[in-house]
């Protein structure tokens, strides 16, 4: 559809200047419908064909006060003609609805950049909330930047003058008129957005009507106003011929679940307590029961492991999913479970801690819990996601060694990958892996703990004829599965617990190394750090400064051939959202002197962090932004 036939389109009026890229974030209180903003932008970028990634950030506080520096929340997306690593180092655009967000956002904008304030929120009482002595948007400080001033409150309510909405509620229409100023401005059209808005609203449809009005006159605002001098367009980028799909990384792991479930015929229950950023998992799975699927909300994190392991004793795919301080809680069930040899799996979408910390924050800080924290000598199998549609991908894979080696397995997500989006290419049926089920039915010579070339004892549904077994939290004997005090017994049984889990390894496939396959620096990276990572290599790349990158997936037991990997390089780097702790076990596995590079700000590393870093090391000059 074309300008000219298309109403809700830019009208073209204004010359059109084309962008290889743009990083937008969208910023004001928490109840000023960022997120929705945002979400809306994401998904006229996806439904175009563009590549993009997205960052939601979240206040931690539920409810915090209108107007403040900690009520702040915002949401930041990149896309590009190019592929699309990370939601952005630096916005080219702030879109600021109050003084807040606008004193807590300004210093990450590129020097340049536009920055778009609603004026009608710069009152006096807002601008002593955000610790301003005088309106900044008066006094010279937006210096520096493009400044567009605009009165989106005051112009919402103008527009929305005859909804029938009360004045409160008109208050909430105005993230539609920024965000359909934000449309016009970067020549998107109207209609796919406008169906969001109706589907959204279908059961109140003077809601919808208002917010239709209010994006409707955003877009009309920013298409007839003179202050904006051209409009913006971002190439149209290759992408592989295929359906896609816009998909956070919780409903990517929810959509692998349930691909599991199906793939093996064994019925999927999710035993979970609602705890942030992990609740979206619980959310979209309750949604998806009519796939066999059983959610089952708990009253909390201990009941819901134990009821995970109680149903998949009883013969389905158990999945329990927490966050932070509920992996604490869950600790002792899981120590159980590996005891039972039973196949579940643990989702952790790792936040800010300890204790309650930033509970809707990023970081990386658990994976020594989730390779050690338990008591005695208990291990698991650890993967993590690098990407929200590879939750995709981990999702199945955590059931594909669960079940295969009768054995837990913690899934490590976090809130940045959990939260954000991003195009999803959807699979073929015929190209996922196969997940086998095999439910022990034969009596002749059971034995509980009987084991298979993998070590995995057989799993046997109660009430089976003639299957009758023990099996509990108390050491048992190595076959008949009776309690046994026995010392030499409980060594056997530690160490062969110990060898299952370490002969994962042989079911790891090769490392992928991007770039020189030997030679100075190898950056070694885990979960959400990857987008950071492979863009950095690419421009340090572009400098002449060789730089190697492998990425773990699997972190308990690590792969086979990383040994020899981390033997090519003269210096290991290793960038995480903690204080070190993949860096500690490559030291402690493979005795490399592995260098960290930290940060535990609640935020994702910035890619010129990365770069500056390798520069130094590397004693080139550094990056300045």
């Amino acid at each position: 559809m074309n300008a000219q036939s298309n109403p809700h389109a830019p009208s073209q009026v204004r010359p059109v200047e084309e962008l290889d890229s743009v990083v937008i974030r969208f910023v004001g209180d928490s109840g000023d419908g960022m997120q929705l903003t945002g979400t809306g932008f994401s998904m006229a970028v996806a439904k175009a064909g563009d590549d993009f990634a997205t960052h939601p950030d979240y206040p931690s506080e539920i409810r915090a006060p209108t107007g403040t520096l900690f009520g702040v929340s915002g949401y930041q997306i990149q896309y590009a003609s190019r592929q699309v690593f990370t939601s952005g180092d630096a916005p080219d655009v702030l879109v600021a609805m109050n003084p807040a967000a606008l004193k807590t956002n300004l210093p990450d904008v590129k020097r340049g950049g536009i920055v778009i304030a609603n004026t009608g929120a710069f009152n006096a009482a807002n601008l002593k909330k955000a610790g301003y002595e005088s309106d900044p948007l008066e006094a010279g400080s937006i210096d520096g930047y493009r400044l567009y001033t605009i009165d989106i409150s005051g112009l919402t309510a103008k527009a929305l003058a005859d909804s029938g909405l009360a004045r409160k509620d008109v208050g909430r229409c105005k993230n539609y008129f920024a965000l359909g100023l934000m449309l016009c401005l970067y020549s998107r059209p109207l209609e796919k957005e406008i169906a969001e808005i109706e589907e959204k609203f279908a059961n109140k449809p003077l809601f919808a009507n208002a917010n239709i009005l209010a994006l409707k006159a955003g877009f009309a605002y920013a298409e007839s106003t003179e202050m904006f001098a051209v409009n913006y367009q971002v190439r149209q980028s290759a992408v592989q011929p295929g359906t896609y799909r816009s998909v956070t990384g919780n409903q990517a792991a929810a959509l692998g679940f349930v691909a599991v479930s199906q793939l093996s015929g064994a019925p999927l229950f999710l035993g979970s307590y609602p705890i942030t950023p992990a609740t979206d998992i619980l959310h979209e799975l309750s949604a998806l029961k009519h796939f066999n699927v059983t959610t089952f909300q708990a009253e909390d994190e201990i009941a819901g492991i134990c009821s995970t392991i109680g149903a998949v004793y009883g013969g389905a795919l158990g999945l329990t999913t927490t966050s932070g301080p509920g992996m604490a809680l869950k600790t002792e069930a899981l120590g159980l479970a590996v005891m039972l040899e039973l196949p579940l799996v643990v989702v952790n979408v790792q936040r800010g801690g300890p204790s309650t910390g930033l509970p809707t924050k990023i970081e990386q800080s658990d994976l020594l819990q989730a390779v050690y924290g338990r008591n005695g000598e208990c291990p698991v199998a650890v993967i993590a996601a690098n990407s929200p549609a590879d939750c995709f991908d981990c999702a199945i894979e955590a059931f594909r060694i669960a079940v295969k080696y009768m054995t837990p397995v913690i899934l490590l997500s976090d809130g940045g990958i959990g939260n954000a989006a991003e195009p999803w290419r959807v699979p073929r049926v015929e190209d996922l892996p196969r997940i086998t089920v095999k439910y022990r039915t034969d009596p002749e010579g059971f034995q509980p703990y009987a084991r298979d070339e993998h070590l995995a004892r057989p799993w046997v549904v109660p009430g089976t004829p003639g299957m009758e077994h023990r099996i509990g939290g108390l050491e048992k004997h190595f076959l008949t599965g009776a309690i046994s005090h026995d010392p030499t017994n409980h060594q056997r049984m530690v160490n062969v617990r110990a060898a299952k889990v370490a002969g994962i390894a042989k079911d790891i496939p090769p490392s992928r190394v991007e770039g020189p396959a030997g030679g100075e620096l190898l950056i070694v990276g885990w979960g959400s750090t990857y987008g950071a990572i492979a863009q950095a290599r690419e421009q340090l790349a572009a400098r002449g400064v060789a730089v190697a990158h492998v990425h773990l997936r699997h972190l308990n037991p690590l792969p086979p051939d990383l040994g020899d990997i981390l033997a090519r390089y003269e210096t290991i780097l290793v960038p995480e959202m903690n204080l070190g702790q993949l860096s500690r076990l490559l030291r402690e596995r493979y005795l490399v002197d592995a260098q960290s590079l930290s940060k535990v700000q609640g935020k994702p590393f910035k890619v010129s962090e990365i770069v500056d870093h390798v520069l130094e090391l590397s004693k080139g000059e550094a990056h300045v932004q």
